[in-house]
């Protein structure tokens, strides 16, 4: 009798097998090889289960069950210049790239006008063009020998948006990368893959946006490998509101030369199930590294964040925080790891995981780890799971403001604290709009008592 786990894979490797027939003269290139490697990877692998410790809290056989219908195939369509302004939050005058399904779509991006040297646009393109810059850092940092997910993304590397900001370019306005899903195919996967260099004394700002068009059942699994040059400064903003029935898996490899600079800012809303990972490797002296990260459940939602920051190098910092906010019957998984390695001396590392926990049913499993190979180093942890300040309430009802109103008033306050560290004006106002909106839905208004 054929195991579950057999069909998984089976259903897999027979799209692998279609994909590459698809692939005309690309079969031969450098990069196929490296699809193949990965394709063979994932049959040993399979998908993980709780058994495994990196997936103890979150079980993925509802995405595993599912034959998922590849799209890789098709051209962007069912999205219009009209759908995309819904996302582009409208202030930002940058540069916007749009993938839709999976694939690059020029018609609907803009990437305007740079100084000399700064390229944007199709992955696909570029691998074509044997661009040097891509084939020397794609795949090179997002390991799949140990991580099914981006073992599949790899397997079917095709498109996605590269961005490669040259020596000493400043970016001066937000580059807006927006992947949208459509109501193309029900249950379709798309493989969206990304890579942005940063190289020596450049700085830029990306946002990336992950949404959908229609309410309907997919899987996004998603790659994003992020370079940073000496002295780049990059800003990383990830805002994922895919639909109530999608499954998204994002991850993120963040690889840091010295005295470069790193920030991100990961707010994730949507989703059946989501599992967003980061890991950055700071691999040069003088490395700094900021991870702020908001996640929000309702309903039924599964929200795990997995973090990882390694100090590969001496006289790095880090400085990490996370809140999540879980309603309904929701659950929330936070896992930050912070390595110190032996060499790594004068290491200065901060974690922070808050959790607010809304109803009964909700939960959160939290893991901060440090490992600290290192003797001179300033490394701290904490995690804290609580309920709305029963005192504050009071505070606030006793000065005549409603139930409703007063709950809002301290769940918006603890997200802010996320929020409000978001340099980019038009997003952060953005993002107070749908945190406003969020609350309005997890919690509908009723008489105030």
């Amino acid at each position: 009798m054929v195991q579950t786990s057999d069909r998984r894979r089976d259903w897999y490797l027979s799209n692998f097998e279609k994909f590459e027939k698809g692939l005309n003269g690309d079969a031969a290139s450098h990069i196929h090889a490296i699809r193949k490697a990965a394709m063979a990877r994932f049959a040993e692998l399979g998908f993980p289960t709780t058994h495994d410790e990196e997936w103890k809290y979150t079980d993925v056989s509802p995405i595993a069950s599912v034959p998922f219908k590849h799209v890789l195939g098709y051209e962007p369509e069912g999205a219009t210049a009209k759908d995309v302004e819904r996302f582009s939050f409208g202030n930002l005058h940058g540069a916007r790239l749009v993938c839709v399904n999976g694939r690059f779509s020029e018609k609907l991006s803009s990437a305007g006008s740079f100084s000399a040297g700064v390229r944007m646009g199709s992955l696909a393109v570029a691998l074509r063009n044997n661009d040097e810059v891509v084939l020397r850092h794609v795949a090179k940092y997002a390991r799949y020998d140990d991580n099914a997910f981006t073992a599949l993304s790899t397997a079917f590397l095709r498109d996605g948006i590269f961005i490669y900001v040259p020596k000493g370019r400043l970016i001066e306005t937000p580059i807006h990368l927006i992947f949208l899903s459509t109501g193309l195919e029900s249950e379709f996967v798309s493989y969206p893959r990304n890579l942005f260099v940063a190289e020596e004394n450049s700085q830029t700002t990306i946002i990336e946006t992950h949404a959908s068009l229609a309410n309907n059942t997919y899987f996004t699994n998603t790659v994003t490998e992020i370079v940073l040059g000496e002295n780049a400064i990059v800003e990383h903003e990830k805002l994922q509101t895919e639909s109530d029935h999608a499954f998204h898996v994002g991850m993120t490899y963040v690889q840091q030369n010295r005295n470069s600079s790193f920030t991100s800012h990961s707010i994730s809303l949507g989703g059946a199930l989501v599992r967003n990972n980061l890991t950055a490797v700071l691999d040069g002296e003088g490395a700094e590294c900021t991870l702020n990260g908001l996640y929000a459940g309702m309903g039924d939602q599964h929200v795990d964040n997995h973090t990882t920051i390694d100090h590969a190098k001496p006289h790095c910092s880090s400085h990490e925080l996370y809140k999540g906010i879980l309603a309904g019957k929701s659950r929330g998984v936070f896992n930050g790891k912070i390595i110190v390695r032996k060499n790594a001396q004068k290491t200065d590392a901060k974690q922070t995981n808050k959790n607010l926990v809304l109803s009964n049913e909700a939960s959160i499993d939290t893991k901060p780890q440090l490992e600290i190979f290192a003797n001179d180093v300033r490394c701290t942890h904490g995690a804290t799971i609580g309920q709305l300040d029963e005192e504050a309430i009071f505070y606030l009802r006793s000065r005549g403001i409603g139930l409703n109103k007063t709950r809002d008033i301290l769940v918006y306050a603890f997200a802010s604290d996320v929020i409000d560290r978001i340099n980019v004006g038009p997003l952060r106002e953005e993002f107070q709009q749908m945190l406003h909106a969020w609350l309005d839905r997890a919690h509908p208004v009723q008489a105030d008592s």
